[in-house]
């Protein structure tokens, strides 16, 4: 299935902040106001607090990453269930929570960006190995300097959708000490109750936020706090077997040749399959667009396996004078 056959509709419109809670913050902070919480309340007003909710209208869309993602046979079965009641019951997109569970290099963010793609909802994406504060999630109190709202009031408050994908890379390597746990707010944000009436520091008034999408990555689970754990599904995701690695590969193939005006044959030859397929997942995109670029500069519009070879792997050295 392409992606133009993906067909997603407006199920409603749900309001997720109170319009009038602004105004009254607004006035409990005239004596201390911070400019950019002002601008942030004034945006807030002006686009309204309705955002859109959105419903699939066929349970077959996530279908093609069987092929694309074959390791994520498993959540990809899962989403499908969660996909056809929604459309059996015209309801909004929603599911549990999901945590991708595996070794590196075996596509886990690949997928979460390929799920938000075709689920179009809009999505947000952060890289938890870069956080080593909490309110990067939840936001910082406008007493301080230089704060502003976190990732998901300002996924809510700029988006168009109340159900967005937030897609959390690497859970597991989330920094910090333990007054500033960047997975603090997930206690809160992964239920359903208490995502109702989310405050995050800086915006200062309830956020709805139980509509959010969730999808975590992480390579061991053993630092992730049991209690997150249980708020989710958890998917222990395997290496791609060979035969699995040739899919990607074709996959990977097919989508960059029909987005681009190359040239190249919709299908390659096996022996570029085989040789793109050796390579762990993480790496193939970026082999692979090398490959098409050594192919160009000899004048070729078909890709041969020795192309992989004249590919860097990213890796150089610093050019001295």
């Amino acid at each position: 299935m392409s992606h133009a056959d993906i067909h997603l509709a407006v199920a409603e419109s749900r309001t997720i902040y109170d319009v009038g809670a602004i105004d009254r913050a607004i006035e409990e902070a005239a004596g201390n106001r911070n400019e950019a919480q002002a601008a942030l309340y004034d945006k807030m007003k002006q686009r309204g607090g309705a955002r859109f909710l959105v419903r699939p209208s066929h349970p077959d869309m996530v279908d093609d990453l069987y092929d694309s993602c074959p390791n994520f046979g498993e959540v990809v079965d899962d989403i499908r269930k969660s996909l056809a009641l929604s459309v059996a019951g015209s309801e909004p997109l929603s599911f549990t929570p999901i945590l991708l569970l595996g070794e590196p290099g075996i596509g886990k963010t690949h997928f979460a960006r390929e799920l938000a793609t075709r689920l179009g909802t809009g999505h947000e994406f952060v890289s938890m190995s870069s956080l080593t504060a909490g309110w990067v999630l939840s936001g910082a109190s406008a007493q301080w300097n230089n704060a502003k709202p976190g990732k998901v009031a300002h996924t809510l408050v700029h988006g168009d959708f109340a159900n967005p994908i937030v897609v959390l890379d690497e859970i597991d390597k989330a920094g910090g000490d333990h007054r500033y746990d960047p997975m603090g707010a997930l206690y809160s944000l992964l239920e359903h109750d208490t995502a109702k009436a989310f405050k995050d520091e800086f915006v200062d008034i309830d956020i709805d936020a139980s509509h959010i999408l969730w999808v975590t990555t992480a390579n061991d689970e053993r630092s992730i706090p049991e209690p997150i754990l249980n708020r989710m599904n958890v998917y222990e995701v395997p290496r791609p077997d060979y035969e699995a690695s040739l899919s990607i590969a074709g996959a990977l193939y097919r989508d960059i040749v029909s987005e681009h005006d190359w040239g190249f044959p919709l299908e390659a030859d096996e022996a570029v399959l085989e040789r793109l397929a050796s390579l762990p997942p993480r790496d193939m995109k970026k082999r692979l667009l090398g490959a098409f670029g050594t192919a160009k500069l000899e004048g070729r519009h078909w890709l041969e396996a020795r192309d992989f070879d004249q590919t860097r792997t990213g890796r150089s050295r610093k050019i001295g004078f």
